[in-house]
């Protein structure tokens, strides 16, 4: 069973990919979304086995790397983690596949948009289900080129093919720093499988474990999308929707924080890394919210909105992280996955209903004509504010209050930064459904005449998710976050008893302080609201003055960041490699390559040829010069012999030139 999991993502690729144009359209669709189902299946059967049950199950399947000093096996391991990072992976890549049926159903391309759907998920799987960095690694390389090839799937749009690159170079960053921390593991642990250099930890410097988590720390930050590498996330929402929903909502932008997570047992033992969590996923939090606030592409707020909870989950997650609450980031980063992949397709069915426009300020009233969209929308907006009793709630605000509750005071900075991008957070779910579902229709009349619900396709996937969104942390809430749980029991998530802080959590924040981030959200939603309904002239004509025009650009336009980039960083370095290029491979290598070496051969041949005067006493010179050498060579033997010839070639040329002249 376990080893079906990885496998059938795999063969349902190869068959769409390979054997597409003999399986057509819909036998793609059905091998491919078929496999996905039935691993998801089984995934929930492993769940109930490896979690409930607590036996973890480990496979080796055969040798990879056999050497000397390093044994690396082809091998797989089943923990709480990684059937906890299986369920949303799967449950949403299951429902993509069963939504683009319909979504891309005029798309030429189905069978190979399914290939890359698949190939993305047996990678996705292989990642969190490898025993080892290397294998690991295998599956986040795999992710990042399916990313590419997602993103970049349409690709006669140049914005696709620019994003795609953006992504894949962005990426790469990370992976260098990723790539440098396994070279550090292997140096100093002579292994790199899981339970070795866990074993081994806290034996280990406390230096070279920072060193290591920091470059652990930066390879999520990519691959998360934290402050610094995030720019490639709202570009990637070039991909098609689906995509957003698969890659950009529940698992690849999760892997950052699941290697963080798996290597829980590693940084636990230097504080330094932990704060440095704790501080990237503060800042991001606040960071992308307010850049989402001043978002018009749909797809975009809504990814704003993912680095916001990743960095509430590598932010929440990564602030969760910071704080040794494992736990609840995983809590969080599973709940995430549902209520924002439930977004990003209804942004979808949004979309596909008004003919491909992304931007809602062209949209409203819209309730009327998908109230069906407009509810699951409701609901994964309400669930992404942490509304009472939705899934958000269980572990959003448990994050907040962990925060709060370590009583030290980055963290309680750091509580106040996610509070406010909390309530950022909650202004623009209000703004998007507002401006989208409420106000007065903003379109052309044919957009209207021309809305539909969608299929059937379309909707079962938005109804499914939308129960997940509202019970799925009620009902898992004791799993993962409650008090005597024994779900984390076979140590898959390892918290330093000196960062144990759940008791305090639960019983020693005040009141106040856990219901802040609740009375914030709504009061100042009310807020904005009323701001935009009855005041709305006013924010306008602020907007058109000098101040406001400045500030609206510099948030709309990113905190200029991409514009920092590209003058100070990109530029230079395309300038310098040009430079590096003209003066090594176009100066020197040349120089002493191809053109030196025949200029040299030129000028010895033309020394040669000169030799050739047609004089006769120039010959008989030459014979006596050489006579003589080799009558005074005994005498000579004690210098070097390479003296010796530049000596006599010396000899010659001055010759030469002397007969040349005469």
């Amino acid at each position: 069973m376990y080893i079906v999991i990885i496998i059938l993502p795999l063969l349902g690729s190869i068959f769409s990919g390979f054997f597409g144009r003999s399986l057509g359209t819909k036998g793609s669709q059905l091998i491919t979304s078929s496999s996905i189902i039935v691993t998801t299946l089984l995934a929930l059967l492993a769940f109930i086995e490896v979690g409930y049950n607590n036996i973890p199950v480990t496979i080796d399947l055969i040798r990879w790397i056999d050497s000397e000093s390093l044994n690396v096996y082809w091998g797989f391991y089943y923990d709480s983690l990684t059937v906890s990072m299986l369920i949303p992976v799967l449950i949403v890549s299951s429902l993509v596949h069963i939504y683009s049926i319909g979504y891309m159903s005029h798309d030429p391309h189905n069978q190979r948009f399914f290939s890359y759907l698949s190939l993305f998920t047996f990678m996705m799987i292989i990642l969190v289900t490898a025993n080892n960095y290397l294998l690991m690694f295998l599956g986040w390389e795999g992710v990042g080129v399916c990313s590419y090839l997602l993103i970049n799937f349409w690709f006669t749009r140049i914005a696709a093919n620019q994003s795609s690159i953006s992504a894949f170079l962005t990426n790469r960053v990370g992976d260098c720093f990723l790539m440098i921390g396994m070279f550090i593991i292997i140096w100093s642990f002579g292994n790199i499988n899981y339970s070795t250099i866990f074993s081994l930890a806290p034996y280990l410097n406390s230096n070279i474990i920072t060193l290591i988590g920091i470059c652990l720390l930066i390879g999520a930050m990519a691959k998360s999308s934290q402050i610094g590498l995030h720019v490639w996330l709202p570009q990637a929402m070039e991909g098609p929707t689906p995509v957003s929903a698969l890659i950009h909502a529940a698992t690849m932008v999760t892997a950052g924080v699941y290697l963080l997570m798996r290597s829980s047992p590693l940084i636990e033992y230097s504080s330094t890394v932990l704060l440095l969590c704790l501080w990237v996923g503060g800042i991001t939090t606040i960071f992308s919210s307010i850049i989402g606030l001043f978002q018009q592409d749909i797809k975009k707020v809504i990814a704003y909105s993912t680095m916001s909870q990743l960095a509430q989950q590598l932010g929440m997650m990564v602030i969760a992280i910071g704080l040794s609450s494992y736990n609840i980031a995983l809590f969080h980063l599973v709940n995430h996955a549902f209520y924002k992949a439930l977004l990003f397709l209804g942004a979808g069915a949004i979309i596909h209903s008004v003919s491909d426009n992304q931007d809602f300020r062209k949209f409203g009233g819209l309730k009327a004509f998908l109230p069906l969209t407009y509810s699951v929308m409701l609901i994964a907006s309400l669930s992404l504010v942490a509304i009472p009793f939705m899934t958000g709630f269980y572990s959003k605000d448990f994050i907040l209050e962990s925060a709060y509750g370590q009583f030290y005071l980055s963290s309680i900075i750091v509580y106040i930064l996610a509070s406010v991008g909390a309530i950022f957070t909650t202004l623009y779910s209000a703004k998007v459904l507002y401006l989208t579902f409420l106000t007065n229709p903003n379109g052309p009349l044919i957009t209207y005449k021309k809305a539909d619900q969608g299929d059937l396709f379309i909707n079962l996937p938005l109804i499914i998710l939308a129960i997940l969104s509202i019970f799925f942390g009620y009902l898992t809430k004791d799993l993962f976050i409650g008090l005597g749980t024994g779900f984390f029991s076979d140590n898959s998530l390892f918290i330093h008893p000196l960062h144990e802080s759940m008791l305090d959590t639960e019983f020693a924040v005040i009141t106040l302080f856990k219901l802040l981030p609740f009375i914030l959200t709504i009061s100042l939603s009310f807020l904005s609201l009323l701001l935009s309904e009855f005041f709305g002239l006013f924010v306008i004509k602020f907007k058109y003055t000098k101040l406001g025009y400045n500030l609206f650009g510099f948030f709309n336009q990113r905190f200029l960041i991409e514009l920092f980039y590209n003058n100070y960083i990109t530029d230079i370095v395309l300038k310098l490699g040009g430079q590096t290029t003209k003066i090594l491979d176009k100066g020197s290598v040349e120089l002493l390559g191809p053109y030196g070496l025949e200029k040299s051969l030129l000028v010895l041949s033309n020394g040669i040829g000169n030799l050739s005067t047609g004089i006769i006493t120039s010959y008989g010179l030459y014979i006596l010069i050489g006579f003589f050498s080799y009558i005074s060579l005994f005498y000579f033997s004690f210098i070097d012999g390479n003296i010796l010839l530049l000596l006599l070639i010396a000899i010659f040329t001055i010759f030469n030139k002397t007969y040349n002249e005469n």
